[in-house]
C-alpha cells in the first residue's frame, strides 16, 4: 500500500525521492516542544477567531442570517488550514496580520463545508467522526437554515479578503492572485470533487480514497492555505511551491487519519513517510518559524 501511495503524487513526490536521508544531506529532525506547539497555535487560532467575531455580529442584520452564520461557523471542528496560513505568512517573512483576512476566508469556507457535509440527507453514507477540540453538536437549527447560510459564508469569506486589499501595503496584486487560489480550491476541481468522490467511493478501496478524498480534499485545502499565506506574506515563486507541497501533505495526513482510520494496517507507514516527505520541503527555511510550521505535523 505504501508503494501505491507514492506512485499516487508523481513528480510532486519525485523531487523528495529518497524517503531515506541522504549521506550528502543529513536529516535533521525539527524539535517543537508540546508547549511551544500549543502556544503558537493559541495565538494564531485566537487572532483568527478575534477577527471573525468581530466581522459576524449575530446581533447585525439580518440578523436571521448572522446569527446561524456565528454559530455554524464556530461550531464546526477546528481545522489546521487557517492557521496554517498564518504560519507560512510568517515563515517567508511577512506579518501574521496580511493573512488574518485570508485565514479568516477558510475558516468560514471550511465551515460552511463541514455543515453542509453533516445535512441528514437519506441516500449518502452516515458522516464520518472527526476528532476536534471544538464541539460539534451543531444542529440548533433546521436542515432548512443549514443549507441556506453557509451557501452565504463562502461569498462572505470573499468579502473579508477582498476587504484586506490595502493600497498603503500595496497588496491587490496579491490578495487577487489568493482569491484565484481559494475559488480553485473550494470549487469543482477542489473540495467539490472531493465531495463527491467520497460518496461515490468506498472507503475499503484505500488507494483510491487517498488519492480522489485525501488529495482533492484535505491536502488540496491545505495547499491551498499554506501557499496563500506565503504569497500574502512576500514569498518567492519557490518559497510558495515549497510550502504549496507541505500542505498538500499535511493535508493527506489529516484526510487518512480522519478518513481511512487510525488502526488501517499500513497507515502508520504512509504516514510517517508523507510526514518526511513534509520536512523535506522546509530544509531551505530555518529559525523558529519553521519549527513552528514544522509542528502541524504533530
Amino acid at each position: 500500500m505504501a508503494g501505491a501511495l507514492l506512485r499516487l503524487h508523481g513528480n510532486a513526490l519525485s523531487r523528495s525521492a529518497a524517503l531515506r536521508p541522504s549521506p550528502s544531506l543529513p536529516h535533521r529532525p525539527m524539535m517543537v516542544t508540546m508547549s511551544q506547539n500549543q502556544s503558537y497555535w493559541a495565538s494564531v487560532n485566537a487572532e483568527i477567531d478575534a477577527h471573525l467575531k468581530q466581522a459576524i455580529d449575530p446581533l447585525r442584520p439580518p440578523r436571521e442570517v448572522f446569527e446561524p452564520m456565528h454559530h455554524l461557523a464556530f461550531a464546526a471542528p477546528q481545522n489546521k488550514a487557517p492557521a496554517l496560513c498564518v504560519a507560512a505568512c510568517e515563515l517567508v517573512g511577512g506579518h501574521r496580520d496580511q493573512a488574518t483576512a485570508a485565514a479568516s476566508a477558510l475558516h468560514l469556507m471550511c465551515a460552511a463545508s463541514f455543515t453542509h457535509e453533516q445535512l441528514p440527507l437519506t441516500d449518502r453514507p452516515r458522516p464520518r467522526p472527526r476528532t476536534s477540540s471544538r464541539p460539534t453538536a451543531h444542529h440548533a437549527y433546521g436542515p432548512n437554515i443549514e443549507l441556506l447560510v453557509p451557501d452565504s459564508m463562502t461569498p462572505f469569506g470573499f468579502e473579508l479578503l477582498a476587504k484586506s486589499d490595502d493600497p498603503a501595503q500595496n497588496n491587490s496584486g496579491r490578495i487577487l492572485r489568493v482569491t484565484v487560489e481559494i475559488a480553485r480550491a473550494m470549487g469543482p476541481q477542489g473540495i467539490v470533487d472531493g465531495q463527491y468522490q467520497e460518496l461515490e467511493r468506498p472507503q475499503s478501496d484505500h488507494t483510491r480514497w487517498i488519492k480522489r478524498v485525501c488529495k482533492k480534499k484535505e491536502g488540496g485545502f491545505h495547499a491551498c492555505a499554506a501557499a496563500c499565506g506565503a504569497i500574502l506574506g512576500g514569498g518567492s515563486e519557490e518559497e510558495i511551491e515549497m510550502l504549496r507541497r507541505f500542505g498538500l501533505y499535511v493535508g493527506m495526513i489529516q484526510g487518512m487519519l480522519h478518513g481511512v482510520g487510525r488502526k488501517e494496517k499500513g497507515l502508520a507507514k504512509m504516514v510517517e513517510e508523507l510526514r518526511t516527505l513534509a520536512l523535506k520541503e522546509l530544509e531551505e527555511f530555518k529559525g523558529g518559524k519553521a519549527e513552528a510550521i514544522a509542528s502541524f505535523l504533530c
